[in-house]
């Protein structure tokens, strides 16, 4: 039997991918939501959620573009041309992030410029991110195997509603992750949020699914055409079943159920994506197989990264499990 390893590998940059955008969208999210906590023990209980995991959380982004860069050079070499601006700055505003981490804690005088930096720097990351997936899903043109649009094709208005969809996702995510580790006074305040973000967050995957099938002919057919409707038409009704769900959740003040749903939103909204994507890495130009480096090395490859994968599942379920359990203001960071 003949391995298909261009498939096998876009499976594992997709889970990488998504690994990403679930794990490090929560702590993200409580970056987002940081200027709306007006007490300072609260900010510091809110940063103590994420301080044990978040760098760990942004190994998946390393092996995702790692893996396309080393297995899919075309790929590579197409979308970072046609996306260097917003990954540019999304870089910067993880920067600035990650250090606030360290340097918060280390000043009084400075407090406060740490905590912009860590509230402004998600915030422009996730913003980054969306406006960077809203420029996939619009296409990236290709002519003679390299990027064949201009510097500022990335900046559309469906690019700059994508961008504004994942901030108030990931605010989603932040807000039923402190509703699931904090209590008292943040937890009560964690929920005000989610119940707003939700909202928010439906509204705008509704907004993007209804704008997309007008981008290119190929999200008509995928989505709305028959019969193919049929197999895409469960996507939407568990993203109404799922929403339900968190809705509720949050109006009964159960404490994980919200955050789970919450992920499960972010899961199908994957999926959709992958349902108008596939076979394209590169939408709607380069196939995954077109793409693909020699056999050979996606091979050498594939057993590399089946001996890490499991090193990186696991170090990151025991980091979750070391830390589990609510936090306060004094206690649970590593500082």
């Amino acid at each position: 039997m003949t391995l298909d390893l261009p498939f096998i590998w876009a499976a594992l940059i997709a889970f990488a991918v998504l690994a990403y955008v679930i794990l490090d969208g929560f702590d993200l999210g409580v970056g987002i939501l940081f200027p709306f906590m007006p007490h300072r023990k609260h900010r510091d209980e809110m940063m103590n959620s994420v301080a044990p995991v978040w760098d760990g959380n942004e190994t998946w982004l390393v092996l995702g573009g790692g893996g396309l860069f080393a297995v899919f050079p075309l790929a590579y070499a197409v979308i970072m041309p046609a996306l260097y601006a917003p990954l540019i700055v999304m870089l910067l505003g993880l920067i600035f992030r990650g250090v606030a981490f360290e340097f918060r804690w280390k000043t009084e005088r400075g407090r406060f410029l740490w905590d912009w930096a860590f509230a402004g720097g998600s915030t422009l990351a996730a913003f980054a991110q969306g406006i960077a997936l809203g420029a996939l899903v619009q296409g990236i043109p290709v002519a003679d195997r390299a990027y064949a649009g201009g510097w500022w094709d990335w900046l559309t208005p469906f690019s700059l509603l994508t961008g504004v969809a994942l901030v108030v996702g990931y605010a989603l995510l932040g807000a039923t992750w402190l509703v699931y580790k904090a209590e008292g006074e943040v937890q009560a305040r964690a929920y005000r949020f989610a119940m707003l973000a939700a909202i928010g967050t439906v509204a705008l995957i509704g907004a993007v699914s209804l704008w997309t099938p007008f981008l290119r002919d190929i999200y008509m057919q995928r989505w709305l055409a028959w019969p193919q409707i049929l197999y895409t038409a469960p996507v939407p009704l568990l993203v109404a079943a799922t929403t339900f769900v968190l809705l509720k959740s949050l109006r009964e003040k159960r404490e994980l159920s919200p955050f789970l749903a919450s992920l499960a939103l972010f899961v199908l909204c994957f999926v959709g994506l992958g349902i108008g994507f596939y076979p394209y890495i590169v939408p709607h130009s380069v196939t995954i197989w077109d793409a693909a480096g020699p056999d050979a090395s996606l091979g050498f490859l594939l057993i590399g990264a089946l001996a890490l994968l499991p090193l990186i599942l696991a170090y990151t379920a025991y980091s979750y499990w070391v830390f589990r359990g609510k936090v306060n203001a004094k206690g649970g960071h590593y500082h």
